[in-house]
């Protein structure tokens, strides 16, 4: 990958506002409500290991 040089008059630093508590509570609950929605859609995965016979062992 290559150097890429920046443009005239365009500037690739971006400086963001800080978060008040308010929004860092709104991001908490949206990361916390996704991990929660995310959990309850997968199923269990069940991993099969074979035995010193050749037979399957399922976990």
């Amino acid at each position: 990958m290559g150097y890429i040089k920046e443009p005239e008059g365009v500037d690739f630093i971006i400086k963001s506002d800080p978060l008040t508590d308010e929004d860092r509570k709104r991001i908490s609950k949206f990361i916390s409500a996704y991990k929660e929605k995310s959990e309850q859609g997968k199923a269990k995965k069940t991993s099969q290991r074979k035995k010193k016979d050749g037979t399957q062992h399922v976990i």
